[in-house]
């Protein structure tokens, strides 16, 4: 495993405050993504917020950085959704990686701020969710497709706003706004959730400390994958921001 000292990493037209957390031999590297970056550009002129500042081909899934180089880009992460976003120069490893992806072979984990306490100290979240695309944004809502994330509380507080809590959650699944839904489900809707959440609290939330960040952040992404014969580990730890801590 390698540094941020390394390259070919060092090189890259990073985006604002992302920063890389480890890469290896292979051509595989993993960043922090911050909230309110985009994990590629959607459209013309959307490059200086993205992940990296270079056109993207979406059909393709990759990055054209100056010189002719090729970044595939392996996972996302919603704009408003802070972490470990998974980059990569080979296009076979890229799709080496993203049929793990589709297997559901890749351990994810995130924290999530949310208002509210869970019932259970920890729990297996069972749904069914339908996920609707129009124009370009998702919405996703109880229907038949078989979603489920491990939860672990971590920390309960109280604020003016009522108990606040620091959950982990395991997504065993990889649906569209799947954690988003599945907290506000039960009650317990992630601070800042624009979509999903408890829009009242969050003017609250924001008046009284500034900030209208959605309190989700991927913390964590591990995997072994094979690669010219041979099998290597891949680990990432993206830090938890410190304004999760209240």
């Amino acid at each position: 495993m390698s540094t941020s000292h390394d390259n070919p990493w060092k090189s890259l037209p990073l985006g604002k405050n992302v920063e890389l957390i480890s890469s290896d031999a292979n051509g595989l590297a993993a960043f922090n993504k911050p909230a309110g970056i985009l994990s590629h550009p959607n459209r013309s002129g959307e490059e200086s917020r993205s992940l990296l500042n270079a056109p993207y081909v979406l059909e393709s899934e990759f990055f054209q950085v100056v010189g002719g180089r090729r970044i595939w880009l392996l996972n996302r992460l919603d704009s408003a959704t802070s972490g470990v976003i998974l980059l990569t120069s080979s296009e076979v490893l890229a799709k080496t990686i993203k049929e793990q992806f589709k297997k559901k072979s890749i351990f994810k984990r995130y924290v999530a701020l949310v208002f509210g306490k869970p019932q259970k100290p920890s729990d297996i979240w069972r749904d069914r969710l339908a996920i609707q695309k129009k124009a370009g944004q998702i919405r996703t809502s109880t229907g038949h497709i078989p979603s489920e994330s491990g939860m672990l509380l971590l920390k309960t507080w109280t604020t003016a706003l009522g108990p606040v809590s620091l959950i982990r959650l395991d997504p065993k699944t990889g649906r569209s706004h799947q954690l988003r839904v599945q907290c506000s489900t039960r009650h317990l809707p992630i601070v800042g959730d624009q979509t999903y959440g408890d829009f009242t609290k969050n003017r609250a939330f924001l008046k009284n400390t500034g900030n209208k960040r959605l309190f989700l952040h991927s913390e964590e992404t591990k995997f072994t994958y094979d690669y010219a014969g041979k099998a290597y580990p891949f680990q990432a730890h993206a830090p938890l921001p410190e304004d999760f801590h209240g």
